[in-house]
This record gives structure tokens, C-alpha cells and sequence, in this order.
């Protein structure tokens, strides 16, 4: 199938259009041999019988300012994720399982592009995002028809209860919408000149606080060295796999292991860090608290 990155969005479009239209048996068909044989000429004819539909919804966002061709890719990867997940024995049509793939994915990829800083990633922003305007202009004809006025503030109440969605919510997106993206960039009023990015504070590390944190980390590195030599042989290699290990062994591998079974092996596990965290607290007493209680 060839997708908006190896064409032009009209080759694409033409393509679609000259894909054949297929029948409830043969799609039916097509997506049972996907399902059970991983048959990839199935799925390339059923994804590309289909993506006249994806096209078609593609259309709708362009308002949005996104490239067409973008939106073509992204309703694209919506139509592959529904053939995927298809059930093609619930008695539902493809193209209307698929319709809500494709419409969830083009949807995340305007929010994500749009503006970052202006809109958001929950279920009431993005229904605020992609209908408040259509809601309000049909609240605003509603009423030029009828010959009454609306405040502000009871517009917003209107919106809300219409989408079910916070007042706060309609307010937050209301001044999104209304703003204009800001470069960090551009240069503050005044004779300084300096760019709004420099007023930003540094939210890394102080140099102080990196050097005492590489110096506390040390200091609690040596503890638990020395409070792991206190463990036997059998418990260093439980805790070694249960605590160090990128992927910690479960109980049942390490009692396959040792010969014993699930609960022993916890067992152990308990006893050993309780001895480590004895020897913290004995050797290092409260200045190790903390640690030792991690244990």
C-alpha cells in the first residue's frame, strides 16, 4: 500500500479511489485469514479497499493547519491498529470498527501538533478542543433566530452541560484557543534586550547539590556493600537476583534453583534483609535510617 511519505497526498487519494469495494463475505474472509494465518496479502487488500475511508476522514482536519499528507500517515496508522485488532465474528462491519480507530489517531496527532502549549490530553479537552466551536456557533444561531443575547459567562455554562464537560475545563481551553503561541525567543521590552527563554529558572541540579548527592550516593553504596558481606553465601545470591538484578528472578525460578520451594526461598529472602538492615543500624545507627528502611 503506499502511504503520504512515498507519494503525494493526490496520488494517494487516486489510488484509494481506484481500490475495489468489497462485500460483507469477502471482507469477512479477508480479515479471518489475517486473524488465524497472519496472511499479509489479506490484510494489504483489506487496509487498502479501506483507505478511501481513511482519506476521507484525513479531510476533515485540514482546517487544523496540518500537512494533508501527515494527516493521510496518521488515519493510515488508525486504519492499521483496527484491522489489527479486528474481530471479524462479532458481525460488524470493518469500516465501522474502523472508523474510530482512524478518527482516535489523526485526532492525537493535531492536539500533539497543533500546540503544544495550548492544548491538553484529556478525554474533556480534546471533546472541548475538536467541538466547542461547532457547539457555540450553534448555540450563537440558535439564538440570532430567536432574537435573545447570551453573556459570556453563560455561554461557557451552555458548552460545558452541552459536551459534559467541566466549566473550568471550557474556561482553560477557551483562552488556549484565544492565544497566540509565544516564542521563548523573542526579546523583552527594554533597553537589556534579553530574550524571555533567559527568564526561565533552571530547574536542574545545583553544581553543590550534584557533588553532595555523588558523595551521599558513595557513602550509601559502601554501607550496603558492607552490610551485604554479612550474608551468607545462599543469601547473597537471593538477594543478588531478587534486589540487584536488572530483571529480578521470581520466587519460583530461584527455588527451582536451590531446591526449595516458593516460601522457603521468601523466607530467606526476609531473613536476609532483616540481618542487612540490623548491621546498617548497628554500625551506622541513625544516620542510616532512611536506608535501612528501604530494606
Amino acid at each position: 500500500m503506499a502511504t503520504a511519505s512515498s507519494v503525494s497526498p493526490g496520488d494517494v487519494a487516486r489510488q484509494a479511489m481506484s481500490a475495489e469495494l468489497l462485500d460483507a463475505a469477502t471482507e469477512h474472509a479477508l480479515a479471518c485469514r489475517w486473524r488465524d494465518e497472519r496472511d499479509e496479502a489479506a490484510l494489504h487488500r483489506l487496509v487498502t479497499a479501506y483507505m478511501r475511508l481513511a482519506i476521507s476522514m484525513a479531510a476533515k482536519y485540514r482546517r487544523y493547519g496540518a500537512p494533508m499528507s501527515d494527516l493521510i500517515q496518521e488515519a493510515s496508522v488508525g486504519l492499521m491498529k483496527a484491522a489489527s485488532k479486528f474481530d471479524p465474528d462479532r458481525g460488524v462491519r470493518f469500516s465501522t470498527y474502523a472508523v474510530w480507530w482512524i478518527k482516535a489517531s489523526i485526532q492525537d496527532y493535531v492536539m500533539r501538533n497543533w500546540s503544544l502549549v495550548r492544548t491538553g490530553s484529556t478525554s474533556s479537552q480534546k471533546s472541548l478542543f475538536f467541538n466547542m466551536r461547532r457547539v457555540r456557533a450553534r448555540i450563537e444561531a440558535e439564538l440570532a433566530h430567536d432574537g435573545g443575547e447570551v453573556t459570556p459567562a453563560d455561554m461557557r455554562r451552555e458548552i460545558a452541560e452541552e459536551l459534559g464537560v467541566p466549566l473550568r475545563d471550557v474556561e482553560m481551553m477557551e483562552a488556549r484557543l484565544a492565544g497566540a503561541d509565544f516564542s521563548l525567543n523573542a526579546q523583552q521590552a527594554g533597553e537589556d534586550g534579553r530574550e524571555w527563554v533567559e527568564t526561565l529558572e533552571d530547574e536542574a541540579p545545583r553544581p553543590d547539590e550534584v557533588v553532595t548527592r555523588r558523595r551521599d550516593l558513595g557513602t550509601a553504596r559502601g554501607w550496603l556493600n558492607d552490610a551485604f558481606t554479612a550474608l551468607t553465601p545462599r543469601e547473597r545470591m537471593i538477594i543478588g537476583a531478587r534486589k540487584l538484578a536488572d530483571e529480578p528472578e521470581t520466587l519460583e525460578s530461584l527455588g527451582e534453583k536451590l531446591g526449595l520451594s516458593k516460601e522457603r526461598v521468601r523466607q530467606l529472602e526476609a531473613q536476609a534483609l532483616r540481618k542487612m538492615r540490623a548491621r546498617l543500624e548497628s554500625a551506622h545507627g541513625g544516620a542510616v535510617g532512611e536506608l535501612a528502611a528501604t530494606l
